[in-house]
C-alpha cells in the first residue's frame, strides 16, 4: 500500500477511564457499543497505519494536585473532579483502549479544557509531519468533536470527522450535532469509505 501525504487521524479521548472498562460514562459507553465506534476505529486506524497515516490519540488528565488545570471555569469539570480520583494521570483510566494502541502512534496529552489544539503541542506535531488535513475519530460529539473541528479549522486545517467512530449522548443530540455543527465545519465519512481510498 502506498504512502498518503499531509494527512493524519485524531483519536480523541478513546480512553480506559472514558469508554473502557474503566468508565465513569456508561451511557456513553453503551452508545459506542451500539454503534461499534470501537472496531470501526480499529479498522481505520489498520487502513491508517498501513498508509503511513500517522495516529495521534489526544488524550485527558489530571495531576493530583490538579496543577495545569482549570478546575473551577466549567460546570463539568467542577462535576468530574468531585472525584478525586477522576482521569489522574499516570494511572491505567488514562491509558488509550489496548485494541486501539500501536506502538508507532503518537499521543498528545492534554490537561485542562475539552479539545485538542490549545495548550498542546498538537499544532505543532502536526505541522511537523506535513499534514494539511485531519479524520476525527473519538468522543464525544458533545464537546470533544465539535471543538477539536473547529480549533483545526481555525488553525488551517481540512477537517473530516468519520461518522461512525464518534458517539455523544444523549445519541438524538448526537446525530443533530453530526447534521447541523460539523456539516458546516467538515466533511463526513465512514470508515469504510476512508479505508478504501487509503488503499
Amino acid at each position: 500500500m502506498g504512502r498518503v501525504e499531509g494527512v493524519a487521524v485524531l483519536v480523541m479521548e478513546m480512553q480506559r477511564g472514558v469508554v473502557g472498562d474503566l468508565t465513569k460514562f456508561p451511557d456513553l459507553r453503551a452508545a459506542c457499543e451500539r454503534h461499534d465506534v470501537v472496531p470501526n476505529t480499529a479498522r481505520l486506524l489498520t487502513a491508517a497505519r498501513a498508509a503511513a497515516i500517522p495516529v495521534v490519540h489526544c488524550t485527558a488528565a489530571f495531576r493530583a494536585d490538579r496543577a495545569g488545570s482549570h478546575t473551577a471555569n466549567c460546570p463539568f469539570i467542577v462535576s468530574l473532579l468531585k472525584d478525586p480520583a477522576h482521569m489522574l494521570e499516570g494511572t491505567p483510566a488514562v491509558e488509550v483502549l489496548p485494541e486501539l494502541r500501536d506502538p508507532g502512534d503518537l499521543e498528545s496529552r492534554r490537561h485542562h479544557g475539552f479539545s485538542p489544539f490549545t495548550g498542546t503541542s498538537l499544532d505543532m506535531t502536526l505541522r511537523s509531519l506535513g499534514v494539511s488535513t485531519v479524520v476525527a475519530t473519538g468522543v464525544s460529539l458533545n464537546l470533544g468533536i465539535p471543538g477539536l473541528a473547529l480549533e483545526a479549522v481555525n488553525l488551517g486545517y481540512r477537517v473530516t470527522v468519520v461518522t461512525d467512530a464518534v458517539a455523544g449522548i444523549p445519541e438524538d443530540y448526537a446525530r443533530a450535532v453530526l447534521w447541523n455543527t460539523i456539516s458546516l465545519l467538515a466533511t463526513r465519512a465512514t470508515a469504510a469509505d476512508l479505508a478504501g481510498t487509503w488503499k
